[in-house]
């Protein structure tokens, strides 16, 4: 592993250390405990659709809004909004406007130039993608090890007892 690899590795398993890790592991009540933590909402949107990716942190001047594929399996569901929870924690930022999305789509009851301004910049890069996804990954990896485990790992643990007998 690279110095660069092992720098990101590192930066994203003091952020998982830190995380408040509900047991059993639920994705939305992490979600629910960081809100907490930070004193500032998060908002779970599903959303059918959603062109071009699977799920997309918009953080607004009081709210931030996590919408996530809602046409997809719940494991896959989980993944994307840990995903994007890793931007959030990681203070990525996005404009829907680097996606394709329209704004009125993403958030119908504000005002579209208002939106606009506050998400005014430039797309994730390659490096921040990458830290996302690997903070999204040491969670799971997280929640599993401290028993539990998340809703698919337990799952899959049923249905591997169910194949023992």
């Amino acid at each position: 592993m690279g110095t660069g690899r092992r720098r990101l590795h590192r930066r994203c398993a003091a952020l998982v250390r830190a995380l408040p890790m509900p047991v059993p592991f639920d994705a939305r009540a992490l979600c629910e405990q960081v809100a907490a933590g930070r004193g500032r909402p998060i908002r779970l949107v599903p959303m059918a659709g959603l062109t071009g990716v699977c799920g997309l942190w918009v953080s607004t001047a009081t709210t931030d809004l996590i919408f996530y594929e809602q046409v997809t399996t719940p494991p896959h569901q989980e993944h994307i909004i840990l995903h994007e929870l890793g931007h959030l924690l990681c203070d990525h930022h996005r404009s829907p406007d680097a996606l394709g999305l329209p704004v009125e789509q993403l958030l119908p009851n504000l005002d579209p130039a208002m939106v606009q301004r506050v998400l005014g910049r430039a797309g994730y890069t390659s490096e921040e993608e990458r830290e996302a996804e690997l903070l999204a990954s040491l969670i799971r990896e997280r929640a599993r090890s401290r028993g539990g485990g998340t809703l698919t790992d337990r799952l899959h643990a049923a249905l591997e007892d169910q194949g023992d007998g």
